[in-house]
């Protein structure tokens, strides 16, 4: 698996675009944790994960982007686990830190199983998602 992460420090949102090229799964899935780390060190608190090449998330994959969503909003104080909890119930919480964007079909089908789509965003282009910001 390959990331290409392009960075957009100025503007009214810095952030980040995470190009995920190829499976996320149990052998890759560091990797993703790795690079998100990376630019949440830099000061960046916005993300979009570009889908478009993952023909494949597994399990470990679902873990590394639960960890991407949970470290960019680790320093929101309006984004505390009760208040964000509370939100879900009541389907009127998505993040405002992890877009996801551009999946295939069967990258989309995992997410909306494993419930992904009830607190993240999930567009169907780049465009979009960077709209969104």
């Amino acid at each position: 698996m390959e990331i290409k992460t392009v960075h957009h420090p100025e503007g009214k949102t810095p952030y980040a675009v995470l190009q995920i090229i190829g499976s996320l799964d149990a052998n890759t899935h560091q990797q993703l944790e790795t690079a998100v780390r990376e630019v949440y060190d830099q000061g960046i608190r916005y993300a979009i994960l570009d889908l478009s090449e993952t023909p494949y998330i597994g399990s470990a994959g679902l873990r590394a982007i639960h960890f991407a969503y949970n470290l960019l909003r680790s320093g929101d104080a309006a984004e505390t686990d009760p208040t964000v909890q509370k939100g879900i119930r009541a389907g009127t919480y998505k993040s405002a830190h992890l877009k996801l964007a551009n999946p295939t079909a069967s990258t989309r089908n995992v997410l909306t199983i494993a419930g992904y789509d009830m607190f993240l965003d999930i567009y169907p282009d780049l465009k979009s998602a960077l709209n969104s910001l």
